[in-house]
């Protein structure tokens, strides 16, 4: 027979018990990661950037959101080019940090950008509570650098903010994507990689593949509060085009439909390059384009053609070419 003192005290455990477990514990202990949704934005250097418009506006189709100018001038800085109301690519109107390197730094959503600072606080990166703020474009945001140097941005949107005003518009019907499905980098330690964007900031291992049986090549990590996701570009000798390795992956239904319409366009010819559809190890078909300064924008479809899963790579990562 359970007596009434006992039932009392099991209870009592099991609501400790809950408590520990709980966010609002986590929160107060050890501070718990919030949400992160999806990609936000990847930004990008040009060369120059009336010829990157042309590429993006002309050839594939986007709208320029608005843009924001460099500072005591009325030259543009930076071209903002409208995925949807939630995703975006920044163009900077200016020279790499890193040359030959063009991409910038990539961008993720978070549901609230002082508990991320909190949180990444707690495991160990220097994030000042001053460190960012306020944006430009009237949103929440501030930045680290991954294991391999990447900038990596967090930011949280605003009501009043420039993306939340520009909502629903800019979005014309000449988009051959509406979507990023996924942003591809260069990784020279997968392990340091996986612990930083798995471990830290709570992104799942979706799939491994490569174009060597014997060596990985790609490892792919999606967000933990969303779809989307990242692609880890892995390399054994140091990389001659990073263009080519650092992309950007647009989801389309049909490759070969997107391909016949960007061939009809009058943008196509100045182009001047082949748009020739594959199939990838993952079993995807996706068509490779390049803007102005060699960067790869791949168009992907998000089915294989077997219409099952592609399994996963066993072969070993390449030797880390750092500590």
């Amino acid at each position: 027979m359970v007596t009434n003192r006992y039932r009392t005290t099991l209870l009592a455990g099991l609501a400790i018990v809950l408590l520990l477990s709980s966010p609002l514990f986590a929160q107060e202990g050890s501070p718990a990661r919030p949400k992160i949704t999806g990609i936000s934005h990847v930004g990008y250097f040009v060369s120059d950037l009336p010829k990157a418009i042309v590429f993006w506006h002309d050839f594939l189709g986007f709208d320029e959101e608005y843009s924001l100018t460099k500072k005591d001038s009325t030259d543009i800085r930076i071209a903002f080019i409208k995925i949807n109301d939630h995703q975006h690519i920044e163009l900077f109107n200016e020279p790499p940090t890193h040359p030959p390197n063009m991409m910038s730094h990539l961008c993720f959503t978070v549901d609230d950008i002082e508990a991320m600072r909190t949180y990444l606080r707690s495991k160990g990166f220097d994030v000042k509570p001053g460190n960012g703020g306020k944006t430009r474009t009237g949103d929440y945001a501030f930045e680290i650098k991954d294991p391999d140097g990447m900038l990596v941005e967090f930011v949280q949107t605003l009501p009043g903010g420039l993306e939340a005003k520009a909502a629903g518009k800019f979005e014309p019907d000449t988009r051959i994507a509406t979507k990023i499905y996924h942003l591809g980098f260069l990784v020279g330690n997968s392990e340091k990689s996986i612990d930083f964007y798995g471990n830290v900031l709570g992104f799942k291992e979706t799939w491994r593949g490569g174009a060597n049986p014997k060596e990985l090549s790609w490892i792919n990590m999606r967000v933990p509060d969303g779809d989307d996701y990242v692609e880890f570009m892995l390399y054994r000798n140091a990389p001659d085009k990073f263009g080519t390795k650092n992309h950007i992956s647009l989801v389309v239904p049909d490759v070969v439909k997107s391909v016949a319409i960007l061939e009809a366009r009058p943008a196509f010819k100045t182009y001047g390059k082949e748009l020739k559809v594959a199939t990838g190890v993952n079993q995807k078909r996706q068509v490779n384009l390049y803007d102005p300064d060699g960067t790869r924008v791949e168009l992907m479809e998000a089915n294989t053609v077997t219409g099952k899963p592609t399994p996963s790579s066993t072969a070993p990562p390449p030797p880390p070419t750092h500590d």
